[in-house]
């Protein structure tokens, strides 16, 4: 690498790069492509980018834009330059549409950047991001994976990652670099003049992602979706710090305790350690090829008192339920809220919403009765008292997670969510009539489920009784195509079922079920036939069509899945599947196999995403703080009922004629699991 001076790199203004102020575009801002470099103390993939832009020490570093898709400039904030007037004026005018690659972190940076109030952001409405354009196309959800998907002329540059490490974190004080905690451009001008190109070639690759993609849309309905999603990402969600501090002191003295007494039994010195512990086990007579927690219980059933009381404190030592309060630490702000902990289209299969930070998507469910006094008594009550209060404090501490989560003060939390809409939009788009029925008498799906695959009588606390639980797992595992292995993931097993009629109950729900099951390959034949004649498809209210080397399946909404590079491979058993190119189960850009009931899978999700969505989009009045699978959580005044917001949730899209929904829900003045 050419070795420059500290003056060259200020001046530098080869490939479009340049320090000084640049000359004002000639022609009025339309668009506005950004990229910025920054720098903070806070570890940004630990806490998220609210808590990471408003660190004391925070500071935007390089400035990467081009104008109406223009020459690419970059300003070098470090080193004497300034974002020119007209920019900074386009940054907070509603009719410039601004662009970036996961544009929450331009748009948030640049809110503190521009000296908004803490908590205050950049309306988002006139912001569009690259990142979501390419994951509504199925395409990867970083920078430089997308770029290699679409075979981009100009690749990210590869060492961005080293020179990140370098310009935007801190780095550790050594005798070497004289005890400073910080790089800066003068420390090695030769790296400074590369990170400018980097920023610069990242604008240069969004803008040619954005090049690329212009045959292939997203509507302006995902796009008021997204602008959605950014409000309610940050408007965030209050937590009870002195419930989380308590939580995390709490679980330091369990696990010491717990440890110990481990020890104590198996005179390990690490207990902890899996290897350690599988020998203890197996020089006492139990050989275990894993200690996972199911693997764990599992053996509990059976084992002898001194075994049992070693995997019983394994199974308490292996709850993460802390976990969960580092991350709500780690991400709070300091308003004592928790922003930005949704990822829109974060599944690009089906356009579903992710979790970020806290992961919401996967909290531990509670069945504390008393729910607030735990509460209570974690934050007053020491750990000896904790232990006599309750037998097992890991599994409490676990239990009380969602409950970290508050309304504001004077208000309450409103939790609606869909009844069974999965189940519900099979049933409509495959005109399954006796399951609509059940929805429209407001029966219980699984007893009806069970009732049509025994042909008798099902009540969930009268005759027949012991069938419901047949009908749930068999409702839960085999929508989709599922067959015997479906079954056992679901847990059938653990619930009592034999290995010896799962088979039978494959078949009495397949029966049960004549017009879902008929729905699975009338989607493979609809899907086969538009990648083979290269044309469109019609599948009642959905459309299949081949076009510019996709396939793409128009919902009802009117949105698209979408499938990249489609074709026909031969299969494993002599057919021939579906194959087309995703991000497979590493996160790797591959050719991925599927068939009729998948699709369905993805049609179903993807049907059920958008119910949300419109039901959200009617409540966006309403302060919206979180969402979690089919569950809208609303910080609500008192003035405002459980009755309204299940009347709004529960309208059918006009889209959807037909469609039974159904919303339940309750209030309460933390989060819960009712």
């Amino acid at each position: 690498m050419t070795t420059i001076s500290s003056a060259e790199a200020r001046t530098f203004s080869g490939g479009g790069v340049t320090a000084s102020l640049p000359a004002a575009p000639a022609a009025p801002i339309r668009e506005l492509s950004i990229d910025i470099e920054t720098y903070s103390p806070v570890d940004l993939t630990k806490c998220g980018v609210y808590k990471y832009a408003e660190a004391p020490d925070f500071t935007i570093t390089l400035f990467g834009y081009a104008v109406n898709g223009g020459k690419v400039r970059v300003v070098d904030l470090l080193q004497g330059g300034a974002i020119p007037e007209e920019i900074l004026a386009a940054l907070t005018d509603d009719r410039v549409t601004k662009w970036a690659f996961n544009a929450n972190f331009e748009r948030v940076c640049m809110s503190r950047f521009l000296g908004l109030p803490q908590g205050t952001y950049l309306a988002p409405e006139s912001w569009r991001c690259t990142m979501v354009w390419a994951a509504y196309l199925g395409l990867p959800l970083k920078l430089k994976d997308a770029g290699a998907a679409l075979g981009l002329e100009k690749q990210k540059i590869e060492e961005g990652k080293d020179l990140i490490r370098y310009f935007c974190v801190p780095c550790a004080p050594t005798a070497k670099n004289g005890g400073r905690t910080r790089n800066l451009p003068e420390h090695a001008p030769d790296k400074w003049f590369r990170f400018k190109q980097y920023n610069l070639r990242d604008v240069e690759v969004e803008m040619a992602i954005q090049q690329k993609l212009r045959r292939h849309p997203v509507p302006n309905t995902v796009w008021d979706e997204y602008h959605l999603d950014q409000r309610i990402n940050d408007r965030g969600v209050a937590l009870d710090m002195d419930l989380v501090n308590a939580a995390i002191r709490m679980d330091d003295s369990s696990r010491k305790d717990l440890t110990a007494r481990m020890q104590k039994i198996t005179e390990l010195e690490n207990p902890n350690s899996v290897q350690q512990l599988r020998m203890w086990l197996a020089d006492n007579g139990l050989e275990m090829e894993t200690l996972g927690k199911k693997a764990v219980a599992e053996q509990m059933k059976t084992a002898p008192e001194d075994i049992y009381a070693v995997l019983r404190l394994r199974q308490q030592l292996a709850k993460s339920s802390v976990k969960k309060y580092i991350a709500m630490q780690n991400a709070v702000c300091a308003d004592g809220r928790a922003r930005g902990m949704f990822q829109f289209y974060g599944a690009n299969r089906t356009g579903r919403f992710s979790g970020r930070n806290v992961q919401l998507q996967n909290l531990p469910q509670n069945h504390l009765p008393d729910l607030e006094g735990a509460r209570n008594a974690l934050k007053t009550s020491g750990y000896e008292t904790m232990q006599k209060l309750y037998d097992d404090v890991p599994d409490t501490l676990s239990q009380l997670i969602r409950t970290a989560f508050v309304p504001r003060q004077g208000r309450k939390f409103i939790v609606a969510d869909f009844s069974a809409i999965e189940a519900r939009v099979l049933s409509w788009i495959a005109g399954e009539e006796w399951r609509t029925e059940v929805f429209r008498s407001g029966g219980d799906i699984y007893c009806a489920s069970a009732s049509q695959m025994f042909g008798v009588p099902v009540e969930k606390h009268g005759q027949n009784a012991h069938l419901r639980q047949k009908g749930k797992i068999a409702e839960l595992a085999l929508g989709y195509g599922g067959s015997v292995g479906a079954l056992k993931a679901m847990g059938a097993l653990e619930m009592g079922l034999t290995e010896a009629e799962l088979p039978e109950l494959v078949s009495a729900w397949r029966d049960a079920n004549p017009h879902i099951t008929e729905f699975w390959w009338a989607v493979d034949a609809a899907v086969k036939e538009a990648i083979t004649k290269r044309d469109s498809a019609e599948l009642g209210c959905l459309t299949f069509t081949y076009r510019g080397k996709c396939l793409y399946i128009t919902l009802p909404s009117g949105r698209q899945l979408v499938y990249a590079r489609p074709r026909l491979e031969e299969n494993d058993y002599g057919g021939h599947s579906v194959t087309y190119f995703g991000v497979g189960q590493n996160k790797k850009w591959c050719r991925l196999e599927s068939y009729g009931p998948k699709f369905t899978e993805n049609i179903i999700q993807a049907i059920s995403r958008d119910i949300l969505c419109y039901a959200m989009m009617n409540l966006r009045r309403h302060d919206i703080v979180m969402h979690i699978h089919d569950e809208v959580v609303i910080d609500a005044p008192p003035e405002l009922t459980l009755e309204e917001v299940c009347a709004v949730m529960g309208q059918t899209p006009p889209w959807t004629p037909g469609l039974l929904l159904r919303a339940d829900g309750y209030e309460c003045g933390f989060y819960r699991k009712d």
